[in-house]
C-alpha cells in the first residue's frame, strides 16, 4: 500500500512511535519559527532549559505582531526576543521585514521538511510541501533544544480539485468552500491533503493561502504537493536547491475523499461571526460596508496585492469606505514599489501599513461601532478586531478591492475581464532585516537583555489527588483562545506579563471572570464543543493556570489548546455523556477524588457535584507521554 505525502514526511522524520491513526507518535523537526506576541514565553521557556545553542537545522524568531510600541514594552520583548536569538544560534527578523508565515514562505520553507512554529497559522508552509504544524512555545521551546515534537498520528483527508478556477475566483474562496463543507470542527485530528489535476492551477501563494486557513478547519496541519510549480517558486525566490520533488504514491490511501471542482466555486463570504458560517457573495446582497482590509498571513502575497492593485488602478476608494492595505513582506511591499502597483493603491485612497499583522489581531483599524468590515484574514470572531459589536466579512482580496470602491459588498465577477498577473522568473531577493546570530565563541558574551514588563512563566500546577471546587465559570460551544485570552493593541503589549495579562482573561464573555477567580483562589470552568479553537497562544492556558483554574470539562477540546492546557498542569477532561454539560451550573461545587491514581491507571475520573448530588464520569483523553508528564509535575 502506497504512502500520501504526509505520511512520507512523518515516516522519514519519525523518532518514536509507529503512525498508525490514534496513535502516539514522536517526530524530528528540522525547523521552528516564534513570533513576537508568543515568543517571549518561548524564549524564557527556552532559556530555563538551559540550552546553550539549538539544535535545529534552522529558527527563526519574527516581530510581526506586537510592531505598534506606544509604551516601552513591545520594545523590550523585541529586545529580548533580539538577545536570544543571537546568543541562542536563531536567525533574527526584524519588524517591518513581514509577517512570519509569508516570509518564511518565501526565503526559508523547504519542502519534506518538519516545522512547528508559536502560531498557529504555521501550516502556511505547507502550501510548499512543508509539514508544517502550529504547537505551542513550550512545545516549539523543546523542538529548538532538539527534543522531538509528540502529536496523535492523525486521519489523512485528501481534497481532490479537479477543473480550474473561474475568473474572478480565488484560492480564498476555495478555502472558505472548505471551510462550508467541513465546519470549524472537521479537520481536528486529521491532516488536509489536497490532491487532483486542480492542484497544477493554483499557485504556491495560492495554495499557501489555502493551508494558512485550514487552521481555522482545526485541522493539525494542510499540505500540497512539491511539485514544477513549487520548483518554479524556489528558482524565483533564488533557492532552487531548495527543492524536492514530493507526491502522493499512486496506490495512496487515504481515510476520506473530498471531490471538489474549483470552476463550480464562486466568491465567498465567512459573516460574523465564525469563518464557517460561509455564504456567496451574490446572497448576501450590495450591504452598506465601512471598513476594507487587506492582507494578513492569508492574503498578503505579490499575486494577491497585484491583483488589489489592478481593481484599484485609477479608481477612488468610496467616500463612506476606510481602506487599508498590508503587504506581507518587505519583499512584496519593495516589488510593490518598483512595478508602480503601490502607486496605483495609494491614488485610489488606500492608507499603506507597515509589513505586519496589524489588524487581524486587533493591532490598530479597529472598526467604527456597529460597522461593516470586510478583510481578507482568517478569523472573524466577536471581539477580535477590537470592536465589539462590529460585524467582520472574510472575503477575497478581490471581492475586498471592488467592494472598497463600490462602497457596498460587491462580486468581483461584475469586473469583466480578468487580468493576466503572472509571477516574476526572480523576485527581490535582500535578507538584510534578518539579523544572523554570532558564532558560539562569540555568544559566550552576548546577554540576554530582560526589561520590567518581562515576568516569570508561572509554574505548571501539580496534579493533587482531589479537587473539590466551584464551576466558576460556564461557556457554550466554539470558545476561542480569543475569548480566554483577547488580542488586541491594549493587551498584547503584556503577553510577557502574565499577572498584569490575567486582568483581561474571559473578559469577553464574562468581565468578571478573572476578580472572581482570583476571591475564589481559582476553581473549574465548564465549556462546550471545541473548546480553545483558534490560535495557539499558550497564554490561554497560561492565565487560566495563574488564576488558579485547575481542570477544565468540556464536550470536546481543540488540539494546540489541550496541549497547552497539560503543559500547564491543568487537567482538559471531556464528558462520557455530553448531555451531562447541560447538569452542571455555573456555581456548583464539584468533587474528584483518587485523580493520581485515574491517571496512572488510565481510568475514568469520577465527578461528584454536590451542589445537586449527581455523579459523572469524565475521560482524560491523553497520550503516555502526557499521562507521565502530568504526574511528574
Amino acid at each position: 500500500m502506497g504512502l500520501t505525502i504526509s505520511e512520507k514526511i512523518i515516516k522519514a522524520h519519525l523518532v518514536s512511535g509507529e503512525p498508525a491513526k490514534g496513535a502516539e507518535i514522536g517526530l524530528k523537526i528540522d525547523q521552528t519559527l516564534t513570533q513576537d506576541a508568543t515568543g517571549t514565553m518561548a524564549y524564557l521557556q527556552l532559556e530555563a532549559m538551559g540550552v546553550g545553542r539549538v539544535k535545529t537545522e534552522l529558527s527563526v524568531a519574527y516581530i510581526d505582531h506586537n510592531t505598534l510600541q506606544s509604551g516601552f514594552e513591545n520594545a523590550d520583548d523585541h529586545r529580548f526576543i533580539g538577545s536570544v536569538a543571537k546568543k541562542r544560534g536563531i536567525r533574527f527578523s526584524r519588524p517591518g521585514n513581514g509577517i512570519c508565515h509569508q516570509v518564511h514562505l518565501e526565503r526559508f520553507g523547504i519542502p519534506g521538511k518538519t516545522l512547528i512554529g508559536s502560531d498557529s497559522h504555521t501550516p502556511t508552509c505547507g502550501g510548499l510541501g512543508m509539514l508544517a504544524i502550529g504547537a505551542g512555545g513550550r512545545d516549539v521551546a523543546v523542538a529548538m533544544s532538539g527534543g522531538a515534537y509528540y502529536i496523535t498520528m492523525p486521519k489523512i483527508v485528501n481534497i481532490n480539485l479537479s477543473g480550474r478556477l473561474s475568473p474572478w475566483v480565488s484560492a480564498k474562496d476555495v478555502i472558505l468552500e472548505v471551510l462550508r463543507i467541513l465546519t470549524v470542527k472537521g479537520g481536528v485530528g486529521k491532516i488536509i491533503e489536497y490532491g487532483g489535476d486542480g492542484v497544477k492551477t493554483l499557485s504556491v501563494p495560492e495554495r499557501a493561502t489555502i493551508t494558512n486557513m485550514g487552521a481555522e478547519l482545526g485541522a493539525t496541519t494542510s499540505i500540497f504537493p512539491s511539485d514544477d510549480i513549487t520548483h518554479e517558486f524556489l528558482k524565483a525566490q533564488g533557492r532552487e536547491a531548495d527543492f524536492a520533488e514530493i507526491q502522493p504514491d499512486a496506490d495512496a490511501v487515504y481515510d476520506e475523499v473530498i471531490e471538489i471542482k474549483l470552476n463550480d466555486i464562486v466568491p465567498l463570504a465567512a459573516m460574523p461571526h465564525m469563518p464557517d458560517n460561509v455564504k456567496p457573495v451574490s446572497e448576501i446582497g450590495k450591504i452598506g460596508i465601512n471598513q476594507v482590509c487587506i492582507g494578513s498571513c492569508t492574503n498578503s502575497s505579490l499575486f494577491d496585492m497585484m491583483k488589489a492593485a489592478y481593481i484599484l488602478k485609477g479608481k477612488k476608494v468610496a467616500d463612506n469606505v476606510d481602506l487599508s492595505i498590508a503587504p506581507g513582506s518587505k519583499q512584496v511591499l519593495s516589488m510593490l514599489a518598483e512595478n508602480g502597483a503601490l502607486a496605483d493603491m495609494i491614488n485610489a485612497g488606500a492608507r499603506i501599513l507597515e509589513s505586519a499583522c496589524g489588524p487581524c489581531i486587533g493591532m490598530g483599524q479597529s472598526p467604527n461601532s456597529g460597522g461593516v468590515s470586510l478583510r481578507t484574514f482568517n478569523r472573524n470572531f466577536e471581539g477580535r478586531s477590537g470592536t465589539k459589536d462590529a460585524r467582520i466579512y472574510l472575503v477575497s482580496p478581490e471581492t475586498a478591492a471592488w467592494s472598497a470602491v463600490n462602497g457596498v459588498f460587491s462580486d468581483p465577477r461584475e469586473i469583466g475581464e480578468f487580468p493576466k498577473i503572472i509571477l516574476p522568473d526572480l523576485f527581490d531577493i535582500n535578507d538584510n532585516m534578518v539579523i544572523m546570530p554570532v558564532s558560539e565563541t562569540e555568544a559566550e558574551n552576548i546577554e540576554v537583555l530582560y526589561g520590567p514588563n518581562i515576568k516569570e512563566v508561572p509554574p505548571a500546577n501539580k496534579i493533587q489527588d482531589t479537587i473539590k471546587d466551584k464551576v466558576i465559570l460556564k461557556v457554550g460551544d466554539d470558545i476561542t483562545t480569543d475569548h480566554i485570552m483577547p488580542a488586541g493593541a491594549k493587551i498584547l503589549p503584556y503577553r510577557s506579563n502574565i499577572p498584569y495579562l490575567s486582568k483581561f482573561c474571559f473578559e469577553v464573555c464574562d468581565p468578571s471572570f478573572a476578580e472572581r477567580a482570583l476571591q475564589n483562589g481559582g476553581g473549574v470552568i465548564l465549556g462546550g464543543a471545541n473548546y480553545g479553537q483558534g490560535s495557539s497562544r499558550e497564554h490561554a492556558a497560561l492565565v487560566p493556570l495563574y488564576l488558579g483554574i485547575k481542570a477544565v470539562i468540556t464536550k470536546s477540546f481543540a488540539r494546540m489548546h489541550k496541549a497547552n492546557l497539560i503543559n500547564s498542569g491543568i487537567l482538559p477532561l471531556t464528558f462520557e455523556n455530553t448531555d451531562d454539560y447541560d447538569r452542571i451550573s455555573q456555581g456548583d461545587e464539584l468533587e474528584l477524588k483518587n485523580i493520581r491514581d485515574s491517571i496512572h491507571n488510565r481510568d475514568n475520573i469520577y465527578i461528584y457535584n454536590l451542589s445537586k448530588n449527581e455523579e459523572y464520569t469524565l475521560i482524560l483523553d491523553i497520550s503516555d507521554i502526557q499521562r507521565n508528564q502530568l504526574l511528574s509535575i
